[in-house]
């Protein structure tokens, strides 16, 4: 292919044109600077293109950058017209910036011959742009926003800057480092913001006297201020956050850009999983004491979840929420679910679809994992009130052609009364109805398939028989999350157990273990009153 060095200048003549080749000065070595062009191989569409550069202080300089152009295409064979196209396309991009040198030949010729990117240079941001454009083919649209959402929020201002193949464990951890220094900031923010908004509030009914409103004014201004509020990053959260970055970087080696992953070698804590907590008749009575849930993942025991499904017996969707509580699907699983994946003789339902939300958009999917996508076996009564739905959803079909009002068969079990799709907030909206009806201590929806982790030990089932119901992937994650909450029902339990015992005499407990625990030392009640034994201590 032609290539050559040659001298050139920027002089223009008196039409403002360049001179180019006709300057007179040229004649002079002294004048111009040298410069290079080489024909490239033809682009995958058949158009011509070439390497250009100028501004050679001597054509020796010019000569040896030819001379490597050269060396660089003659890496690929002569009858590889991929690789051709190959290196001409990384040609072409460093012709277009001048700045950037000339990648070295045989660094090229490794990365040419193992099939990796023949760039240089690649950003942290760069590969997450292209690991999150592979994603989206491959992973549900809600997944990918997840991973974008730490992309764009966090991992592209915090470590995007960084070259991929210079990237240590130091910059990783340096990055998370300081969310937590941001973390303290924004706390003390928040918290000097809370205390402007009482100074800047008046809290009486009547209204503030003018020394007052003019103080309050004045208030209300510094209020404004003051950053916002805003939320810390928490510990999962930035879980979340190196778990993206570390997916990013598996890629990245699976492309054989890398072969290490810095962000599998930091220390950022561990992040508890919160544990599921009992309404116990203590925790409600301070709850309605104080307002405070005890703590972030409260569960009813069975009779308060009893109280809750008579109050939402009259509800359209009761059978959602009987389903739910019983057998433990997630709200995207309850709502997507079809009549045909019913399986009225064997009593069981077939989670294989579900309608989660796409910011505000309601998206049909595949269920969260593969361990999800199962059968869920169903007891008679659960099986008895979806067939009481089902009629009832067809008397609502009915009666809406009879006045030809539109109906959409979309075959999902819950609808609208339309028959199209249920938004999943929908039933989270009518879930907290029924909760402020029924006047029971509050729990998100999704705390009501914790509930059925619970139901499961109120049976007489363990943490395996648990796993199996909510179909987790691994036993650690059933373990992590109720394992706590089962060893609340363990006092129960071991009072059942023993009262399965037939005894002829009544049992010591109604009597010695019921004592009083104000007995005097010698042994003799404080009032005067007949002693019992002391219980053994622990």
């Amino acid at each position: 292919m032609k290539g050559s060095t040659y001298r050139r200048c920027y002089c223009r003549g008196e039409d403002g044109k360049a001179l180019g080749k006709t300057c007179p000065n040229l004649s002079s070595r002294r004048h111009g600077v040298w410069a290079v062009r080489q024909e490239l191989p033809p682009r995958e569409d058949a158009t011509r293109r070439s390497f250009s550069r100028s501004g050679y202080d001597t054509a020796k300089d010019a000569q040896a950058d030819l001379d490597k152009v050269r060396a660089l295409l003659d890496l690929p064979d002569g009858d590889d017209a991929e690789g051709q196209v190959r290196i001409g396309d990384l040609l072409e991009e460093v012709s277009k910036n001048k700045k950037a040198s000339l990648p070295g030949v045989e660094e090229t010729r490794r990365r040419f011959r193992t099939g990796l990117k023949l760039t240089d240079v690649m950003t942290v941001a760069a590969l997450l742009d292209e690991w999150l454009e592979a994603k989206e083919k491959s992973r549900r649209a809600t997944t990918v926003n997840g991973y974008k959402s730490r992309v764009n929020y966090h991992l592209r201002d915090g470590v995007g800057h960084h070259r991929l193949d210079r990237l240590t464990v130091t910059h990783v951890q340096d990055f998370f480092d300081g969310l937590d220094d941001r973390n303290e900031v924004i706390r003390a923010e928040n918290e000097a913001r809370h205390e402007q908004v009482a100074r800047a509030t008046w809290g009486k009914r009547s209204r503030p006297p003018a020394a007052e409103a003019q103080r309050l004014a004045a208030e209300r201004a510094a209020l404004a201020e003051m950053p916002p509020f805003r939320r810390i990053t928490g510990q999962a959260t930035k879980h979340d956050i190196r778990r993206a970055l570390r997916t990013a970087l598996n890629f990245a080696i699976g492309r054989q850009y890398i072969t290490f992953n810095p962000a599998a070698h930091i220390d950022i804590g561990s992040a508890k999983r919160p544990k599921g907590m009992l309404w116990t008749a203590e925790r409600v009575a301070r709850w309605r004491e104080t307002g405070v849930k005890p703590g972030p993942v409260m569960v009813w025991t069975p009779a308060q979840l009893g109280a809750f499904l008579d109050e939402a017996e009259p509800h359209r969707l009761y059978a959602f929420y009987h389903l739910v509580a019983h057998h433990g699907l997630r709200r995207g699983e309850g709502v997507g679910q079809d009549w045909t994946n019913v399986d009225w003789k064997a009593r069981t339902i077939a989670v294989a679809k579900e309608i989660v939300t796409d910011g505000w958009t309601p998206i049909e999917t595949d269920p969260k994992t593969d361990g999800s996508a199962a059968a869920v076996k169903l007891d008679r009564e659960t099986v008895a009130v979806l067939l009481a739905h089902r009629e009832r959803q067809g008397g609502e079909r009915d009666a809406r052609l009879e006045k030809r009002l539109p109906w959409t068969d979309t075959g999902k079990i819950f609808v609208q009364e339309d028959g199209t799709w249920l938004h999943p907030e929908m039933v989270s909206d009518g879930f907290r109805e029924i909760v402020a009806a029924a006047d029971l201590p509050p729990i998100n929806l999704r705390d009501l398939r914790h509930g059925a982790a619970a139901l499961v030990k109120a049976g007489g089932g363990d943490i395996h028989d648990a796993k199996a119901k909510l179909r987790h992937s691994t036993i650690s994650l059933t373990s992590d999350t109720y394992m706590e909450l089962f060893e609340e029902y363990e006092e129960d339990l071991a009072e059942r157990s023993a009262a399965a015992v037939p005894r002829a005499r009544k049992p010591v407990s109604d009597t010695a273990a019921h004592a009083s625990l104000t007995h005097g030392p010698d042994g003799e009640g404080q009032d005067g009153g007949e002693t019992t034994p002391d219980l053994p201590s622990s």
